[in-house]
């Protein structure tokens, strides 16, 4: 355990040995000077694998953005109150699960004709994708029954909205 440039961090191994010294940041709770040597392997047990849902394995890890579920090239955030290391298959299929339910719930709807369209729930609102764009859809109309003419028709206005006009250049001044 020593004091890197972004704070306290467990090695193991040193730089002189041929095989590359890995590192770990303290979690939290852990102290620079309570930690036990069981304790800092306990960091470097992840990732590991915790068993198999539906025929594919279920792995925890820690990445740049905390604590996580791998299932089926699929990762979900792994809450703080849950340690990492104490997480069941269970827990992780709840976790899994819920974040397919929210996924379902971010589609409205979509269009057989215009398979790039669809309109989707999102943290502002409703909202139109088509063809990697965005659209907002006006607070008067109510998404679900939206038809395909009427979101064409909302796409062309504000393409026109947002079309950027190329602006003169002045003459250039002699000094």
């Amino acid at each position: 355990v020593k004091i890197g440039r972004f704070g306290p961090v467990i090695q193991i191994g040193s730089a002189d040995d041929e095989e590359k010294p890995r590192f770990s940041q303290l979690r939290k709770g852990m102290s620079l000077e309570t930690i036990t040597l069981e304790e800092a392997l306990e960091v470097f047990k992840l990732p590991r694998g915790i068993g198999e849902f539906e025929d594919k394995a279920v792995t925890i890890g820690i990445g740049p953005f905390g604590p996580y579920v791998k299932h089926d090239s699929k990762y979900v955030s792994i809450p703080k109150d849950i340690d990492p290391l104490k997480i069941t298959l269970e827990d992780a299929i709840t976790l899994i699960n819920r974040k397919r339910e929210t996924e379902t719930q971010k589609k409205i709807k979509s269009f057989d004709e215009k398979p790039e369209l669809e309109i989707l729930n999102g943290k502002y609102g409703p909202y139109i994708s088509y063809k990697g764009e965005n659209y907002k859809i006006p607070k008067i109309l109510i998404p679900k029954e939206l038809e395909l003419k009427t979101v064409m028709e909302i796409i062309e206005q504000q393409k026109k909205k947002t079309t950027v006009s190329k602006k003169r250049r002045g003459k250039v001044t002699k000094k």
